[in-house]
């Protein structure tokens, strides 16, 4: 099974060099909700944080200045634990 992959606090070169501060932006507020990846997803957190429950798998929580990858085919449950605010580009 595809795993999502987090990198706590990665460098600021590493995020000037994917890009990510010209990615889109996507916010939302406490909730809960299935959220099936179609394709790869990158994304930064620039606040809050959610809880994320892959189909068959571990909870994992991604919170504010974590950089994730959620692979292609995923099947997850989602938790917004505070308001969220992240860059993210589908791949």
């Amino acid at each position: 099974m595809a795993q999502i992959i987090i990198d706590s606090n990665p460098s600021q070169e590493k995020l000037n060099e994917l890009g990510v501060s010209s990615w889109n932006i996507w916010d939302c507020p406490p909730s809960k909700f299935p959220l099936d990846f179609t394709m790869t997803e990158k994304a930064y957190v620039l606040e809050g944080e959610f809880k994320v429950t892959p189909a068959g798998g571990e909870t994992v929580t991604i919170k504010a200045g974590d950089y994730v990858e959620f692979p292609k085919g995923l099947k997850s449950q989602w938790e917004v634990v505070k308001q969220l605010k992240k860059h993210y580009k589908h791949f």
